[in-house]
């Protein structure tokens, strides 16, 4: 008697995978696939799809290494395609993960929300930075929850208001330098200073016009538009830097 083990033909045992499952008529469909890879696809920054599935097979169950029969997978998909089905999954199965990933991922999710929303505000009465650690706790305080489909980032702007209720912080702003030849100068100037938080240099030079001064980072955009609307073109729009503090680095927002 041979002393081998042979794996059934109907199995495939695969390790260290991230399973995305769906289920179908009744049925449960399973590819393996690289952890972390399976999220790049889906936001298109991976698209070799050899680089996301760890076989073109789909499974009943891939941690005991089951595959799935042809005639399930006619029934639920109308085809026997395997990788076209394993494309399918991929796009609208759910990722299973594990409780503990799932705990670090939103360790780190939180994380990141706390030190992009550092990177954006400053203190109001001094408009020094604001340390992450203090952003943390005023969060676990209010009970923030992460949004599973939001970024990162959108989700540090959506809460920096209700932040504003708690602790004392304002968003940090832009310092521009914004120059108008002679013929659009008066025109535009009044508009300009309309959107400017503080004029810090307001000069006339031969009917030509140079403003800096701080915006909030939400008027860049209507000022970029005014100045290149205005000007056809011919106005100069710069940024000296993105988040105005007192004392301390250039934290880039």
């Amino acid at each position: 008697m041979s002393k081998n083990i042979k794996t059934p033909t109907n199995q495939k045992i695969l390790t260290n995978v991230a399973v995305v499952r769906m289920k179908k008529t009744g049925k449960r469909f399973e590819i393996a696939c690289y952890k972390n890879k399976v999220v790049n696809w889906r936001n298109k920054t991976e698209k070799d799809i050899d680089e996301v599935l760890q076989t073109h097979t789909v499974f009943s169950n891939v941690s005991k290494g089951q595959l799935s029969k042809k005639e399930e997978l006619m029934a639920a998909f109308g085809i026997d395609d395997q990788l076209e089905i394993c494309k399918i999954i991929l796009e609208k199965g759910d990722l299973q993960v594990s409780e503990k990933e799932r705990q670090a991922a939103s360790d780190q999710s939180l994380k990141e929300v706390s030190q992009l929303i550092a990177s954006m505000v400053v203190n109001p009465e001094t408009k020094r930075p604001v340390p992450p650690s203090v952003i943390d706790k005023a969060l676990q305080e209010m009970h923030f929850s992460l949004k599973p489909n939001r970024s990162s980032k959108q989700q540090a702007l959506d809460v920096i208001p209700k932040l504003r209720e708690t602790i004392k912080i304002e968003r940090a702003k832009m310092k521009v330098r914004v120059a108008i030849p002679t013929k659009e100068a008066k025109i535009v100037h009044s508009k300009l200073k309309a959107l400017f938080n503080e004029v810090e240099q307001d000069d006339w030079q031969d009917g030509s016009l140079e403003m800096v001064g701080l915006i909030e980072p939400g008027s860049f955009r209507a000022i970029d538009d005014l100045v290149r609307n205005e000007t056809k073109g011919s106005g100069r729009l710069e940024i000296l830097s993105l988040k105005d503090v007192v004392e301390g680095e250039l934290q880039i927002s």
